[in-house]
């Protein structure tokens, strides 16, 4: 006879009890038991990844619970024999249905409804979120961020003392030639009888004073030119100044890239969105939605990517970039979501150019002097080719990036994220 797996039921229980009280989502659900297929309402709980329910909102035990690690949680249709036939199956068919699906074969799912559609969408959102390696995920990136903020505050740390010693060495200086201004001006006291004898100076002498003041100048002149070249000619300079380039060039690609998406948005999206609301649509609002999906989202994002890199710029000499791939990042999942519809996309517009009307109305939107001769394929191509144009953009910048660059992690960790995504 097998043995049952025993647990530490006092932490249990005291798990149920912070369950009852701080529980993520709680409520009453209609659970299936697995023997008799029938729905029994219990109170459930959620605690962070489990799951638990009881006889009733009051019960001080739990009549059971699930861990939630691993698991997934979607909506369901209701069941087909939920179909209107009288009052009580016309009720359950306006039941709200959901199951969760463990992570392994053999165990059944748990099977779960609720009356309002709203609460339901809640716990389905709660479920998901249960998940403790989401939340260590999560914690590494906020991880990185903190690190990224010490690094800059750390570094301006290091430029505050040095302006702090500049301007004590500016103080120190001042009192100095204050000291000399008041020497010269005794000085100028005691000369002031003989500068009426200097009018008399030798034409000769004038001209070897002059000449004199002219070497020095041009020594001078030499003396800094020599060392301005040398630093041109430094090895830090030159990997400074194509780090500069390739900075520059990234803001003129991503300016290129937001007017792709606004055209997509604005020439195609919005106006066969529009189109899809009329008395007789050329095509259906599923279709657009397919076929552009997440489109708007990423103008939006880029906008704002690009809005950044501007005020960058506007701080040159000093470029920071990192912190701008920071803010990029969280949101690649809606990228993902484009990348994987792409070709179902492609497919879907494809088929409803069938649509003659459509195809009409299409070239119509392509003739738009703002599409230059593009086709609407075109336009959903290139948001394919952002992510590794950011992969590329970074392995150059990081080969001219010093390693004791304050912002080298996070941009290694940007690239390596970003090369994530592509694989």
């Amino acid at each position: 006879m097998q043995k049952s797996v025993r647990y530490n039921e006092g932490h249990a229980l005291y798990l149920a009890l912070l369950a009852r009280k701080e529980g993520t989502k709680r409520g009453y659900l209609s659970k299936k038991t697995a023997e008799t297929n029938r729905w029994h309402e219990k109170w459930f709980a959620l605690y962070q990844n489990v799951l638990f329910y009881f006889e009733g909102e009051q019960s001080a035990r739990p009549a059971g619970m699930y861990m939630l690690e691993g698991c997934n949680c979607e909506r369901v249709p209701a069941p087909k024999g939920c179909a209107a036939g009288s009052a009580k199956d016309a009720a359950l068919d306006k039941q709200h249905y959901f199951t969760v699906l463990f992570g392994h074969e053999g165990q059944k799912p748990l099977e779960l409804r609720c009356e309002d559609e709203v609460d339901g969408d809640e716990w389905v959102e709660a479920i998901h979120q249960a998940s403790y390696s989401d939340i260590l995920i999560e914690r590494e990136v906020l991880m990185q961020k903190y690190i990224h903020l010490v690094q800059i505050v750390e570094t301006e740390k290091v430029a505050a003392n040095q302006l702090r010693h500049q301007l004590e060495d500016q103080d120190t200086e001042i009192e100095r030639l204050k000291s000399e201004i008041v020497a010269l001006n005794k000085t100028k006291e005691k000369m002031r009888p003989y500068q009426g004898n200097q009018e008399d100076e030798d034409p000769d002498i004038k001209k070897i004073k002059k000449v004199q003041s002219f070497m020095r100048g041009w020594l001078c002149r030499r003396k800094w030119k020599t060392i301005v070249q040398d630093y041109i000619c430094s090895p830090h300079a030159e990997s400074m100044r194509k780090r500069n380039q390739i900075v520059f060039n990234m803001v003129e690609a991503e300016s290129e890239y937001v007017h792709q998406l606004y055209v997509l948005v604005n020439c195609f999206l919005r106006p066969l969105r529009m189109a899809a609301s009329s008395k007789k649509p050329p095509i259906s609002h599923d279709d657009v939605s397919s076929i552009f999906l997440n489109s708007e989202t990423i103008m939006f994002l880029h906008e704002i990517f690009h809005q950044g890199l501007k005020a960058r710029i506007a701080n040159w000499p000093t470029l920071i970039l990192a912190d701008l791939f920071d803010i990029l990042l969280p949101m690649l999942n809606i990228y993902q979501e484009f990348v994987r519809n792409h070709q179902y996309s492609l497919q879907v517009l494809a088929n409803c150019k069938q649509n003659r009307d459509f195809d009409k109305l299409l070239k119509q939107y392509e003739a738009n002097p703002a599409c230059e001769g593009r086709m609407l394929e075109t336009f959903l191509t290139y948001p394919m080719f952002q992510i590794p144009r950011y992969i590329i953009t970074l392995h150059e910048l990081l080969a001219h990036t010093p390693h004791e660059h304050v912002e080298r992690k996070s941009l290694e960790f940007a690239k390596s994220k970003l090369e994530e995504l592509s694989r």
